[in-house]
């Protein structure tokens, strides 16, 4: 199957780290955020990559190149401005093919076990779903949620004749059939959670709740705090404890 790692955003909050260096390209445990999903999508055997980039994305090419030495096959989405998440994957289509595909935040650091994006996207292509998310917990910047999950299944939010659901944070981390995005001419903005939003209306959208390691690296403290954790893991006998 084919990833498509996000990695477009201009990311503001990381001001002045990213004045010079892209979001994706900033470093945790001695090597850039996108590195970690890469090495980790070529272990769980998905080594189709797209990459979309347009905030200084001449950097990312030459990092990443044409992702060979990872062991993947790196393909390059430019974008003359950021799109979005939906546009930047509208734009991205012609990369992706016609079956259903993974994406991920490319600044985000987790211990998703990847190796699971194959067997949910064979399961999405037959039930004919649009989309499978994994949840988190609400962080504490987050701590009002996105979705409500039920039975593997997500759910509106409030839903007649029922108790509200407990609400959950969307990972960045989603399959989608490619026809979620046919609508979306290329090159256009767009968001993705309106996407989602009419399509779990229609019940059209499963999901699932990973309760392991995620950070979203939002704020230079929050990279600080990551690359000071992972550095501890990196130190500590592998025998007791791996570093994600």
């Amino acid at each position: 199957m084919i990833a498509m790692l996000l990695a477009a955003g201009r990311g503001e909050r990381m001001r002045p780290l990213t004045d010079h260096t892209p979001k994706p390209l900033l470093e945790v445990g001695g090597k850039p955020l996108i590195v970690w999903h890469i090495e980790k999508l070529v272990r769980a055997g998905i080594r189709e990559l797209v990459i979309n980039h347009s905030h200084l994305g001449a950097q990312i090419e030459a990092a990443l190149g044409d992702g060979s030495r990872f062991g993947a096959r790196i393909q390059y989405s430019p974008e003359a401005s950021a799109l979005e998440t939906a546009g930047g994957i509208a734009n991205a289509l012609p990369l992706l093919g016609d079956q259903p595909f993974a994406v991920v935040n490319g600044d985000i650091f987790c211990d998703y076990d990847f190796a699971r994006l194959a067997e949910h996207a064979a399961a999405l292509q037959a039930s004919g779903d649009a989309a499978h998310l994994v949840l988190i917990d609400n962080p504490s910047h987050h701590p009002n949620g996105d979705f409500a999950l039920s039975g593997g299944r997500i759910c509106p939010r409030h839903t007649p004749h029922s108790p509200p659901l407990a609400l959950l944070t969307f990972s960045g981390i989603g399959i989608y059939q490619p026809s979620l995005f046919k609508d979306i001419p290329r090159g256009s903005v767009a968001p993705l959670a309106p996407l989602l939003r009419k399509k779990i209306a229609l019940g059209k959208v499963s999901g699932e709740h990973h309760q392991g390691l995620w950070v979203d690296v939002g704020t230079p403290q929050r990279l600080a705090e990551l690359d000071s954790q992972i550095c501890s893991l990196q130190k500590t006998p592998r025998s007791s404890h791996n570093a994600p």
